[in-house]
């Protein structure tokens, strides 16, 4: 590389995409846009098994998974604080991922955890239990799906605007 590339790269616009894109893979974007929506499903869904069912066996299956959206929480936010120090983390974003890491396979793990979650999503739109937050749940939901939703759509928009160069 040049002595003056980086200035070149700053006048014409060049290089301005590679740190955009790597702010998307940045476990700070990661965490705040994936994994703690993610988490805010996993923890509603909980909380509303819990309040729905009597059922003693289930209501204790809607405290394990709450147990599992805080613990997946945490890691999130572990990432996204190690993110900003610039420290490595010595943890994946998730309890799932991390089991993954014993295999090997902590992304296809991370990819089975992301299955789960729209399964969850899905779950909770067809047994219409959305229609059975509270409004402080719907509101966590909202903006759930909301940063999500749209963190995805701006780094596909990104991706082909680069494409189309």
């Amino acid at each position: 590389m040049l002595a003056d590339e980086p200035e070149r790269q700053s006048r014409t616009g060049a290089g301005l995409g590679d740190r955009i894109q790597r702010f998307f893979l940045r476990p700070f974007f990661l965490s705040i846009t994936i994994g703690i929506p993610f988490c805010i499903f996993k923890l509603i869904l909980g909380v509303v098994v819990v309040r729905e069912l009597a059922v003693p066996v289930l209501a204790l299956a809607g405290w394990g998974i709450i147990l599992w959206a805080g613990t997946d929480l945490l890691m999130n936010l572990g990432r996204a604080i190690l993110d900003l120090l610039h420290r490595e983390s010595p943890f994946e974003y998730c309890t799932i991922a991390q089991l993954g890491r014993l295999f090997g396979l902590p992304a296809v793990f991370l990819a089975l955890d992301t299955l789960l979650a729209f399964l969850i999503i899905c779950g909770m739109l067809w047994s219409g239990w959305i229609a059975r937050l509270t409004l402080l749940e719907s509101w966590l939901w909202y903006a759930a799906t909301s940063l999500n939703l749209v963190s995805l759509s701006v780094v596909i928009l990104y991706t082909e605007i680069l494409r189309a160069r």
